[in-house]
């Protein structure tokens, strides 16, 4: 039996799928983003943000351990700075 790489397997590799445009796709979405994902956003990097987060520099909400980001408090929070 011939062993066919790529075809009916799932989760690795590149099928062909657009897996990670409807990832973006769906972070656009959501009304928070991680810590990271918001680091990445301002070109700051992660340990920075989550910096911001303890100050209370950059606005976030926390469920449980989780930190969430509002996008909408992080937009306002841009606007006030122009």
């Amino acid at each position: 039996m011939r062993m066919e790489f790529g075809k009916g397997r799932t989760g690795k590799g590149n099928d062909g799928g657009s897996h990670g445009l409807e990832r973006y796709n769906a972070i656009d979405e959501r009304y928070c983003m991680t810590v990271p994902e918001a680091a990445k956003k301002l070109g700051i990097s992660r340990n920075f943000a989550y910096e911001l987060v303890k100050r209370g520099e950059l606005p976030s909400i926390r469920f449980g351990k989780r930190i969430l980001i509002p996008k909408i408090a992080l937009e306002n929070k841009l606007a006030e700075a122009r």
